[in-house]
């Protein structure tokens, strides 16, 4: 997925389809596959610099006050 893609929040609708159909392809086949699929939930904090803990668990921190206001 693109950085545009991921910036204009599609990365949602894009991850879901893409598990969508790795489901239905290890349905379809299951000898083709030897353990499970990929891990295809958001990553929710992406960062350029991961030295800056302080700055991502923040950025966390934020995220999930968000989400338990919604």
């Amino acid at each position: 997925m693109s950085p545009a893609q991921r910036h204009a929040g599609e990365d949602r609708e894009i991850l879901a389809k893409r598990h969508e159909l790795y489901t239905e392809a290890r349905a379809a086949n299951p000898r083709r596959w030897a353990r499970h699929t990929r891990d295809w939930k958001p990553i929710e904090v992406v960062t350029l610099n991961p030295e800056r803990d302080s700055i991502v668990n923040t950025a966390v921190e934020e995220g999930k006050r968000k989400q338990k206001a919604a």
